[in-house]
């Protein structure tokens, strides 16, 4: 059963069309490129599945059930959860503190409980060896490489027992050495049965990690294969218009 399913989902802004008619499915353990230049409708697609927009048309079902979402939150709880670009993290904070940060692991009754950074560096640290990351809990996130950063994000999401990981790209701006890293940690994520949808525009990165290539242009989907069914060149030729579907 297809753990995400979007069936004919739209969203406009007033006269602007962002989304049009879009559907398609993700199962578990799937790696699913999603590309498109600037203006396809990627982030509007992606900020629905998040819960940021509803969409105007359309449905979205999870597990079988229809998913209706008011804000991040719903999406959060439903186990869909976003890495952002910007990784959203405090530098001046440790790698244990960025990955429970809102959501601290407490030991006492209230109002006389106090934060347990025993437990947290003890979970924190179990989560980086399923990742195979080198990053340590007691690390600040300030003095940590790019592909650490991704980790400590990555975490998160591993924390919530998230179903859906929804990652925006995340090897822009990085050396060769971390993309290899990160691209390695959306692996992990892939063989613990999550799905991914990893939007980005570097090529070689999308044809390494997924599974299946979904092409959006104008708000509309032109294109969803299978990886080893497409080619670089082909999808260029999507994103550009030279070549009209797939």
């Amino acid at each position: 059963m297809a753990v995400l399913e979007l069936i004919n989902v739209s969203k406009h802004f007033g006269a602007i069309q962002a989304v049009n008619d879009v559907s398609f499915s993700l199962e578990p353990g799937e790696v699913v490129g999603l590309m498109g230049d600037n203006g396809a409708g990627k982030s509007t697609l992606v900020k629905m599945i998040a819960g940021n927009f509803r969409p105007s048309h359309g449905a979205l079902r999870m597990d079988g059930g229809e998913l209706v979402m008011h804000k991040p939150v719903d999406a959060r709880r439903s186990g869909i959860e976003i890495v952002h670009q910007d990784l959203a993290l405090c530098d001046n904070l440790t790698a244990a503190a960025n990955v429970f940060l809102g959501r601290e692991m407490r030991r006492g009754v209230w109002p006389f409980s106090v934060l347990d950074y025993a437990s947290m560096y003890r979970r924190a640290g179990e989560i980086f060896i399923e990742l195979k990351s080198e990053t340590r809990p007691r690390d600040l996130v300030r003095k940590m490489s790019g592909g650490q950063r991704q980790a400590v994000a990555i975490a998160r999401t591993m924390l919530s027992k998230a179903k859906i990981v929804l990652m925006d790209e995340p090897t822009a701006a990085i050396s060769v050495r971390q993309v290899a890293e990160v691209l390695n940690l959306i692996r992990q994520l892939r063989d613990s049965g999550i799905a991914v949808v990893l939007i980005s525009h570097r090529m070689p990165d999308v044809f390494d990690v997924a599974d299946r290539v979904i092409v959006m242009r104008r708000g509309r989907k032109v294109a969803d294969k299978v990886i080893a069914a497409s080619s670089p060149e082909e999808v260029t030729g999507l994103i550009t218009g030279a070549v009209e579907a797939a």
